[in-house]
């Protein structure tokens, strides 16, 4: 006799299931992402050694920043998702970051020229003239950023047939850092294989990346879940795949 959970006991472990900070531990044993190929965290690393003042923008729980071994002087993180802040706050208190709550799309609360290096893994939005600005001339922006099409195949296992995706693209981005007076001077592409193992895991995905499917809930999406559900339990799992791309922009010296 099968003990494997039911569809309706999935869905309610994936509904009821915590959403803590910006970390994806739940998913452990559930699903799996690749990691890009350059090593964000280690790219990072390696700047911060090299830097006096650093900024990091959308630090989400602050996860990578803490892990950076030798920290600038001065180091600030910005965080605009209220349960991130607290995280973030107790997670950086460690290696001496300051934490500032920030509102989505507000300029950065920083003087101008204020840090020689500002980075960002997964930004919701870069405000380019804003990073020049807060960048000292010869400064660097390293950014991890989720690219076009991240995650279409769940979003349409969902929603149907999607048009191209008109945004995230990394021609955008380097246009956009140019027209910002900034110099691009790496940008590299990765599609990563991402595998869900149970319909729990989706439904806790859907809940926490909000963006995959826009007014995400259970009940409006009920049937679609039982067939993807299904397609699990036929294939033994469902295969996505997300997007990201690396960009490296430097701000010209004077």
């Amino acid at each position: 006799m099968s003990t494997d959970p039911s569809f309706e006991e999935l869905i309610a472990e994936g509904t009821t299931a915590p959403l803590p900070g910006w970390d994806f531990d739940w998913l452990a044993g559930r699903a799996t992402e690749e990691r890009p190929p350059w090593g964000y965290a280690r790219l990072v690393a390696a700047r911060m050694a090299g830097a006096a003042a650093a900024l990091d923008v959308d630090t989400g729980g602050g996860g990578v920043l803490a892990e950076v071994p030798h920290p600038p002087r001065l180091l600030v993180a910005t965080e605009s998702w209220p349960p991130n802040v607290a995280v973030a706050r107790r997670t950086l208190g460690r290696v001496g970051a300051t934490v500032v709550a920030v509102t989505p799309h507000s300029p950065l609360p920083f003087r101008d020229a204020s840090f020689d290096l500002v980075v960002s893994r997964h930004p919701v939005r870069t405000d380019w003239p804003e990073t020049a600005r807060v960048l000292r001339p010869g400064g660097t922006f390293l950014s991890q950023q989720i690219g076009p099409g991240t995650m279409r195949e769940l979003s349409e296992a969902i929603l149907g047939p999607l048009p191209p995706p008109a945004e995230r693209h990394p021609e955008q981005a380097t246009a956009a850092a140019r027209a910002a007076g900034l110099t691009v001077v790496d940008l590299r592409e990765a599609t990563l294989r991402a595998v869900f193992h149970d319909v729990a895991a989706v439904v806790w995905f859907l809940r926490k990346v909000v963006w995959t499917v826009p007014g995400f809930t259970v009940d409006r999406y009920r049937p679609q879940l039982a067939r993807l559900h299904h397609r699990i339990r036929t294939d033994g799992a469902f295969v996505t795949h997300a997007r990201r791309f690396l960009i490296e922009a430097r701000k010209l010296t004077l």
